[in-house]
């Protein structure tokens, strides 16, 4: 009589347990990009260059790497192909992120956290539409138009408030937003592994680092001092690159692809509050405020319906 209860409990175990654990990953690789943005702004203030910093992005996770693309084949490049690999490349890979990076020199924690992941969701919606002909519900319509309202809110503090520089700075941050919109709807256009395509975009930043070393980087960052650097190699070579890519990864397959996309919509709110805790940095009024905002927005463009 017990027989079938029992039964249905024990299947239900593993997937409870792997729920739990897609919701745990997601939330690890949250805090690692949102940890990544921290660090980033701590680097600039300790002496560290945009350049230096995306040493560290790249070079780490490009030794990793190595062994791993080297194996599956440079000829077709993974089997992306070296023409899409280098435009993906150009997207989401050393560009990007040493234009990222630069953004900080300009505008707080509180606007570059927010405004990149936003116009990242923006881009994507619109991209969605255009180039993978998905139609657009009234809520993630919705969505968009709340998430505009949202970067309003922060731009005004830096139109009002901060002057110019900061104007560039927010500038800044949605284009490199677009320019992520670009590369993961590539990704998608072109049907090719996300964790492939982050590999080979590592391994082939390592070429730039001969440069980078003849142009005094390294003497730079010594002058800085070992922990320093250390901590960078963790937060950016580590954390924010291989570990979140895993992390996502793993949570996609436990999850779905829309449960997870939940997760990187809690970098904005993990990395204010990392960057309060761990820099001092508290958001604004208006930082807050556009915050919230975004986070609805968010919210009704991740609806189904």
């Amino acid at each position: 009589m017990n027989e079938r209860p029992a039964i249905a409990k024990a299947a239900a175990l593993p997937d409870t347990k792997a729920i739990l654990l897609g919701v745990a990953c997601g939330l690890g690789a949250a805090l690692c990009w949102a940890l990544g943005f921290v660090a980033t702004r701590h680097g600039l203030r300790v002496g560290f260059t945009p350049v230096d910093l995306l040493m560290h992005r790249f070079l780490w996770s490009g030794i990793v790497f190595l062994p791993l693309v080297v194996r599956a084949g440079l000829r077709d490049l993974c089997g992306i192909g070296w023409g899409r690999g280098m435009a993906l490349m150009l997207l989401g890979g050393p560009v990007m992120s040493l234009i990222s990076y630069a953004g900080f020199m300009f505008v707080p924690l509180g606007h570059g956290s927010v405004i990149q992941p936003s116009c990242a969701t923006l881009g994507g919606l619109f991209l969605a539409v255009v180039l993978l002909k998905e139609a657009v519900s009234l809520s993630r319509a919705a969505g968009a138009v709340v998430i505009v309202v949202g970067l309003a809110v922060i731009g005004s503090e830096s139109i009002g408030h901060m002057g110019p520089s900061a104007v560039i700075g927010d500038l800044i941050f949605v284009a490199t937003g677009l320019m992520f919109a670009g590369f993961a709807t590539l990704v998608r256009y072109w049907r090719v592994s996300a964790f492939s395509v982050a590999s080979v975009i590592s391994v082939l930043s390592l070429s730039l680092f001969p440069l980078y070393a003849a142009s005094g980087g390294l003497a730079r960052d010594a002058s800085i001092g070992l922990p320093e650097n250390a901590l960078q190699a963790i937060a950016q070579g580590i954390l924010a690159g291989p570990a979140a890519m895993y992390l996502f990864a793993v949570s996609i397959q436990r999850l779905g692809v829309a449960r997870a996309a939940v997760f990187p919509a809690t970098v904005p709110v993990l990395t204010l509050l990392l960057g309060w805790l761990l820099i001092g940095e508290p958001p604004t009024t208006l930082q807050a405020a556009g915050l919230a905002a975004v986070l609805a927005g968010f919210y009704l463009a991740q609806r189904q319906r």
